[in-house]
């Protein structure tokens, strides 16, 4: 290849061709240090963007210095393919949701391979395959064996248009976030995944895992929403029935003045009076249509409704009403609160509104002008408990109420068991059999899996009223494994989070047609050494795949109880997107359409300083319209995405690579610019440039043998190149990405300053190479193109250059000399040099004496090995 000019579009494929051919980063079991590099589970939506590419290519980066670095490296990469939009495009564009992500699959792919980001795709995982799905149903059938997977009826969120139960994060307002419909609640049996078994575990176990972020933790930890108190019953007046409460605050009862319901609750219909059955029917039916998200809002006016019925507070024998409210939710602690007004804000709230007594048990600070007082303090109107803290109450009344049968002791979680049924087509079916006779029956392990049908029609995935599968008597009639008798298939899917809990596994083994995978193998490989990905799935996806593996561990799979050591969880990209045309008005500024504005959750009118203040700019079109543009998140509904297919072909995929790398710490938001585009260019460019035109004299020099014995200017270009290689690798290490590539660049140019004024020698040799090898992860298809000017074998071969730490040790530095501020020249200072010498030798500086002869000297500022500033006047 001619070194005439650097041509990314003529290197590329050749060097991606050539690591497919020789099986780079293809990995094997063995060997001293392995290092498992992983980047989420993507869903295969089509063309990527450079969005998309971020974490893959900081995985790249990582996965190659391991290389360098004689790691047995595990970099894999698959496909989280079953899913809901896999179903939506199906009936949009009126092709198969299997032909549907295939397509995408092989267009995603291509972009990938573009990037030169080198997977082992002989370890490539689909879940949308049998030979994958298989081992979801072998993990649930060894769930079900040890009671963790059960089945009992709840009520769900049905999307009357989807024909699919809804989480509560899916609802609002009452309709469905995708189809708009009103949401009706029904009564379903669901199968569920007992993970509260391994609450205590997945909580404490946080505190093993240093390598993550806090604010993930802290996610975590909240959604587990450990919480101790006591869990004790309430006599309702008149009736044979029992209300259970659970409160964090029992040392509060005594201030227990009403009881609140939920919606939900089962004794609601039995205990309303006949007189309230109206006015209650009504507001139940209300509650339903409202997702648990907007009935927990803190900000919303509290609503309820009077049963007629009361209630006995065991602790002094008052009746106390018992009301229904939607705040309150079926699923957390018993569906039921006694309510503390004088100590529960929310409780306050609802009192004040309806009318209720208050009694405070924790007395205030003298001068407390608030309203309810949640902090510690002697309690009061407590009986026995009059005096005691808070901490020293609640333990003299959980005592009190064991000895009186009242209630006991409890650690409840926020954390629910995983409703994983799913009312839809493409997903794994739940391996389980209904039968007349013999009731719900394991599917026999033999005779895994348990395969979707091929779908005639793509109408079927979405019949009316019931589940897909439901649809298709050739998938559900089945004979009864144990009985022989005619039986029914479970029609319902799993949750496709099931699919990424344990994919992470299988990349140890991933062709194993016995097991999901070999103990021993994943023994090797796990945990993972650096996880990447995105915040969104910093609790559920990270929670599953937690619980996933301690199952796996507690049934001999693995050895290992945390699946990821390290997490580190990345910035978006974004571009700058036209929001659209506006009318500027003296300071205001008001826009002239609505769909990329509600989009970006921006208001109708904004002013031109909270414009600024947003990164935002106004620019004038060719029309002579102003539009808004602003940085927003690449995404195709906003067409701000730069898709590597047609960046990558015009520009080339180091060019892509150093862009994302350099524009911003990786945890942060980066802007795609073209300016980031062109710096990216000129910088490779320069690269190239000083080898091809140093190289016949570069392969011409032998090799440095005596660091101690060269020039002052050899030892200077040695010690930066030690520096160097010490600054990359350790910001490699820590995921610093643009630093690191800031290090290259500023070594790059003591290189090219060095040339100006020395010939090519073998230090500047010895740092040729070396900075090949330091840029390949970086930009490994021009490094490779560029060693292979020296040598016959790959750059990912050589090993990563160690660094002399001799070399670090200065003996001299240069010394930045300034007159009152601007610098006035620069010289060599010997390492040991007093501060009176350094002044001296700045003195002698022609360029110095010139700015200061004649002047008066008012101060010398110094900053140690760095520079000195002679102030004047």
């Amino acid at each position: 290849m001619s070194m005439d000019k650097y041509n990314p579009h003529e290197l590329e494929p050749k060097w991606q061709k050539y690591w497919q051919q020789t099986g780079l980063l293809k990995a094997q079991e063995g060997g001293a240090n392995k290092s498992y590099i992983l980047v989420m589970f993507p869903y295969p939506s089509g063309d990527l963007h450079m969005g998309h590419l971020k974490n893959y290519t900081m995985g790249d980066v990582l996965a190659r210095f391991r290389t360098q670095q004689g790691y047995s490296v595990l970099h894999p990469f698959g496909w989280d393919a079953f899913g809901l939009p896999a179903e939506n495009a199906a009936l949009k564009y009126g092709v198969s949701p299997a032909d549907w992500t295939y397509g995408n699959i092989r267009q995603s792919k291509e972009s990938l391979a573009l990037m030169g980001i080198q997977y082992d795709w002989s370890r490539e995982v689909t879940t949308c395959t049998p030979e994958y799905y298989k081992w979801n149903q072998w993990i649930f059938l060894k769930m079900y064996e040890r009671g963790l997977a059960y089945r009992k009826k709840s009520l769900v969120n049905w999307d009357p248009v989807e024909q699919s139960v809804l989480a509560n994060e899916q609802v609002i307002d009452g309709r469905g976030w995708r189809s708009g419909a009103l949401v009706e609640k029904r009564e379903l049996e669901q199968w569920y995944l007992k993970i509260t078994d391994y609450a205590e575990r997945l909580l404490n176990d946080l505190d093993k895992l240093p390598r993550w972020p806090e604010k993930v933790k802290a996610m975590q930890r909240a959604w587990i929403g450990k919480s101790t108190g006591a869990e004790f019953d309430f006599q309702v007046k008149g009736h044979d029935a029992k209300i259970r409460v659970f409160s964090t605050r029992p040392d509060t009862i005594f201030g227990a003045t009403f009881m609140v319901l939920a919606p939900e609750h089962e004794l609601v219909a039995q205990i309303t009076t006949p007189e309230q059955k109206e006015a209650v029917e009504a507001y139940v039916a209300a509650a339903k249509m409202k997702s648990e998200v907007e009935r927990q809002r803190e900000d919303r006016e509290k609503s309820g409704v009077w049963t007629g019925a009361y209630a006995i507070n065991p602790a002094n024998g008052k009746e106390i009403p018992i009301w229904v409210a939607d705040y309150v939710l079926s699923g957390y602690g018993t569906g039921a609160i006694m309510a503390v007004p004088g100590q529960d804000e929310r409780d306050w709230e609802f009192a004040e509104k309806f009318g209720l007594e208050i009694i405070r048990t924790v007395e205030p600070p003298a001068g407390w002008q608030g309203k309810a007082y949640t902090e510690d303090g002697p309690a009061i109107n407590s009986d026995f408990l009059n005096g005691l803290s808070v901490e020293e109450a609640k333990k003299k009344i959980i005592a009190w109420m064991e000895e009186k049968g009242i209630g006991e002791g409890k650690v409840n979680y926020r954390l629910r068991d995983w409703l994983i049924s799913r009312q839809r087509y493409w997903g794994t079916p739940i391996p389980m059999i209904h039968c007349d006779s013999c009731g719900i029956v394991p599917v026999p392990y033999e005779q895994l899996p348990v395969e979707l049908p091929t779908l005639k029609d793509v109408e079927d995935i979405r019949p009316k009223g019931k589940s897909p599968l439901a649809a298709h008597p050739e998938f559900y009639e089945v004979d009864c494994p144990k009985c022989g008798q005619k039986a029914r298939r479970d029609t319902d899917t799993m949750d496709t989070f099931i699919d990424s809990s344990w994919y992470f596994l299988r990349y140890a083994d991933p062709h194993n047609e016995n097991l999901p995978f070999d103990p021993q193998k994943a023994n090797f490989w796990m945990p993972v050494d650096q996880y990447i990905g995105g915040i969104e799935h910093a609790i559920l996806h990270l929670l599953y795949a937690r619980f996933f593996t301690k199952f796996l561990h507690d049934i001999g799979m693995v050895e290992v109880e945390e699946p990821f050591d390290g997490l580190f969880t990345q910035g978006m990209v974004q571009g700058w997107t036209d929001v659209g045309p506006v009318e500027v008005s003296g300071e205001e500024i008001r826009f002239l359409t609505h769909d990329r504005r509600v989009k970006l959750d921006l208001p109708e009118t904004l002013s031109i300083e909270e414009a600024k203040k947003s990164g935002a700019e106004l620019r004038t079109h060719d029309d002579g319209s102003i539009h808004f543009w602003k940085p927003a998140t690449m995404s195709k509904s906003l067409g701000n995405g730069v898709m590597v297919g047609p960046f990558v072909k015009e520009q080339g995929a180091d060019i892509a690579r150093i862009t994302i790398l350099f524009a911003a710490p990786p945890e942060n938001e980066m802007i795609w610019t073209e300016e980031g585009v062109q710096g990216a260019w000129r910088y490779l460019n320069r690269v190239w440039r000083l080898v091809a035109e140093n190289l016949a004299e570069l392969k011409a020099q032998g090799d440095v043998h005596d660091p101690k014995a060269l020039s002052a200017a050899d030892k200077a270009l040695y010690q930066k190149l030690h520096q160097s290689i010490k600054k990359v690798g350790e910001d490699i290490e820590a995921l610093r990405f643009n630093t690191a590539v800031a290090a290259l660049m500023e070594l790059l140019n003591a290189m090219y300053d060095y040339r100006k004024e020395n010939p090519v020698s073998p230090v500047f040799r010895l740092a040729t190479l070396n900075y090949i090898q330091l840029l390949a992860p970086f930009a490994p298809h021009i490094a490779e193109e560029l060693w292979h000017q020296f040598h016959n074998s790959s750059v990912f071969e050589a090993r990563w250059p160690t660094v002399d730490e001799d070399a670090l040790v200065a003996d001299a530095f240069e010394l930045v000399v300034q007159v009152s501020g601007k610098v006035r020249g620069k010289a060599t200072v010997p390492a040991q040099a007093s501060e009176d010498e350094i002044k001296r030798i700045a003195r002698e500086i022609p360029n110095v004496q010139v700015h200061i002869n004649g002047k008066q000297v008012v101060k010398e500022i110094y900053v140690p090995g760095k520079l000195l500033n002679i102030v004047v006047r």
